[in-house]
């Protein structure tokens, strides 16, 4: 697609679902950016629209499509663009949505510009490539903009198959990123000012590049110069090495003391339905010498609710484990009939109403647990990396993944980690002030 013209056209990406969905469609802006486009808010009036789109659940599929809709009715004379996980797995599904000119798989997505042309097609134009196994590499990411916190994909696809997800057709096997150049990025990421850096993928800990595996990359991120925090994303609960535990507690270590750990279910026996690979006994004793080792680690992690088979037993089981569990938090999914898995052909399957009550439920348990954890902060000091302000405040995370806001009405304090003292707790976040902040 030509962008020679004396105003450069404008395109706008919208990317729905996980951390690594985002992350591409930061660096589909940066690629749109040197190719002479002028990247606008997702909303505005454009001349291309890319919709990342997500297909973990029914209701993504249906975020997805909302967004498409939106896009080509502000857009009529626009080129659509539908990339990533629902274009991977339910391409013609996709260009049956009106306004779709292009559906790119996840293959081709990070280079769709190859693909387009200057004209909108009379008819859907369907890439959907099937996708490597080899390892990969991202090379030149364009004009690529990052703010004080930089998510890095590391991996991608999956290889474990669990009954329910749909993950692995729709992102491809396990499969990591090239040394050199994921180091690439990290070194352009530093000299543009980021001071944070959030490791994500599909199953992170089973990065794997030559001899070097998931400890030898965080040892060797903590070695660069000017890398202020690591912090890993999700994380699956078998491919966690203990010798985390250590670097999290070592206060030199730029590695943050916080997991994001998806149990999925606190029941011995979905966990078996759903083709997890451990029992509650052994994650127990896991949580509890993480805690131990690590000072004020923060634990959360992801329950589904109406799993095929779950009885109201069952599901009592789940609250009860995430209530004695050393958890601060979890985020609650209903499940999700997802075609092409096992679970989808159960016959056994739980009634909505009632899977969308028991993670009303949950939902309940969680904040009032995370609810604890922040008034268990109020009247702590805490280090945190301030954010561009917004609406007089200041939003900032401190290294255990506390949320702290900061009424303060000071300008250019973004970017800049500062000593907070937690003053009040609230549901979704504490509110800080500022004692002191570096120069």
């Amino acid at each position: 697609m030509s962008t020679k013209s004396n105003n450069p056209p404008k395109a706008s990406v919208h990317a729905l679902g996980c951390r690594l969905n985002q992350y591409e469609g930061t660096i589909l802006e940066g690629k749109l950016r040197e190719a002479g486009y002028y990247v606008v808010p997702f909303g505005e009036e454009a001349q291309l629209g890319v919709i990342n789109s997500c297909t973990v659940t029914n209701e993504a599929d249906a975020k997805s499509r909302n967004a498409i809709r939106r896009f080509a009715k502000r857009n009529p004379n626009a080129i659509t663009v539908v990339a990533g996980c629902y274009s991977q797995t339910s391409a013609n599904e996709v260009a049956m949505v009106e306004g779709v000119d292009y559906v790119i798989g996840n293959h081709d997505k990070i280079n769709l510009l190859d693909y387009l042309s200057d004209e909108k097609p009379e008819i859907p134009v369907v890439i959907r490539e099937r996708i490597d196994r080899e390892d990969f590499s991202i090379g030149f990411v364009g004009d690529t903009q990052f703010e004080q916190r930089a998510n890095l994909k590391i991996q991608d696809g999956c290889d474990f198959m669990c009954s329910f997800c749909v993950i692995p057709f729709a992102r491809g096997r396990a499969r990591s990123r090239d040394w050199s150049d994921l180091f690439s990025e990290v070194e352009n990421m530093i000299e543009k000012g980021v001071k944070e850096i959030i490791l994500t993928g599909v199953n992170i800990g089973t990065y794997q590049s030559n001899d070097n595996d998931f400890i030898s990359l965080i040892e060797n991120l903590g070695k660069l110069s000017g890398l202020e925090r690591l912090r890993i994303s999700s994380i699956e609960p078998t491919t966690i090495p203990r010798e985390l535990f250590k670097l999290m507690a070592d206060n030199q270590h730029c590695l943050t003391p916080y997991l994001h750990v998806p149990m999925q279910s606190g029941c011995d026996k979905i966990l078996s339905l759903m083709r997890r690979k451990y029992q509650l006994e052994e994650m127990r004793e896991f949580f509890l010498q993480a805690i131990e080792d690590i000072p004020q680690v923060c634990i959360g992690t992801d329950l589904m609710t109406g799993f095929p088979g779950e009885t109201q037993d069952d599901f009592e089981k789940t609250c009860s484990t995430f209530l004695s569990f050393p958890f601060s938090y979890c985020h609650v999914f209903t499940y999700s009939e997802r075609s092409g898995t096992k679970a989808a052909k159960s016959d056994i399957q739980v009634p909505m109403a009632e899977r969308r009550k028991r993670s009303a439920h949950l939902r309940k348990l969680s904040a009032s647990k995370r609810m604890k954890w922040h008034q268990a902060h109020c009247g702590l000091k805490l280090r945190v990396l301030l954010e561009t302000p917004k609406n007089g405040f200041y939003g900032a995370y401190s290294d255990h993944y506390l949320r702290v806001m900061i009424p303060d009405s000071r300008v250019g304090l973004a970017n800049r980690f500062a000593e907070v003292k937690i003053e009040e707790a609230r549901p979704e976040y504490c509110v800080g002030k500022i004692l002191y902040y570096d120069e």
